[in-house]
C-alpha cells in the first residue's frame, strides 16, 4: 500500500511494506544518501535523522511507524546556506573520515533545539549514542558549543 512521507519539506509517495526501515526508504528508494547504515540496531547513531525535530535513528523506525514530518542531514541547510551546526562542524574540521557525521550533527542540531545552552554534560549526555571511531568528539563539543554561539546571535 502506498505510504506518503514529507521528508526535508516535500511530499513523496512510496509502495513499500509497512516494516522497511526509513534508513532504506530515505537512501533506497528517495535518494538520499546523507543518512548512513552503521549498525543497524540503534547503537551507533550514523543513521540518526528527526522525525517532527525529534533525534531517532532511522534504522530501527519502520515505515508504519513514521509519525510526522522527517528532517535529514540534506534537510538541515545546503552548501550555499550550512545551518549553524553545519557551519560549526566545517570550521572545526571535527570530520576525519566523516562517516558518522551526519548522524552526529543531527542528534547536535536536536539537542540545540531542545536546549540552546547546553552545558558540557550535557552536551556529553545526548551525544553519547552517537559514536565516532576516529575520537572526534572534542572537535564535536567545540562545535555544538560555537552553533550554540552563533544560534543565540542570530
Amino acid at each position: 500500500m502506498p505510504t506518503s512521507l514529507t521528508i526535508n519539506g516535500k511530499t513523496h509517495r512510496v509502495d513499500l511494506p509497512d516494516n522497511v526501515p526509513l534508513l532504506w526508504v530515505l537512501r533506497d528508494e528517495i535518494g538520499l544518501t546523507g543518512t548512513k547504515f552503521g549498525c543497524g540496531v540503534a547503537a551507533c547513531g550514523a543513521c540518526t535523522v528527526h522525525i517532527d525535530g525529534e533525534a531517532v535513528r532511522s534504522c530501527q523506525v519502520a515505515l508504519s511507524d513514521v509519525w510526522g514530518e522527517v528532517t535529514t542531514v540534506e534537510g538541515l541547510g545546503s552548501p550555499k546556506a550550512m545551518s549553524a551546526v553545519q557551519q560549526a562542524w566545517a570550521d572545526h574540521q571535527v570530520a576525519q573520515c566523516g562517516y558518522c557525521q551526519s548522524g552526529q550533527i543531527m542528534q547536535a542540531a536536536a539537542l540545540l533545539s531542545a536546549n540552546p545552552e547546553p552545558t558540557d554534560a550535557e552536551i556529553d549526555e545526548a551525544m553519547q549514542g552517537n559514536l565516532c571511531r576516529c575520537g572526534t568528539y572534542p572537535r564535536i563539543r567545540a562545535a555544538i558549543r560555537t552553533a550554540a554561539d552563533k544560534m543565540k546571535e542570530a
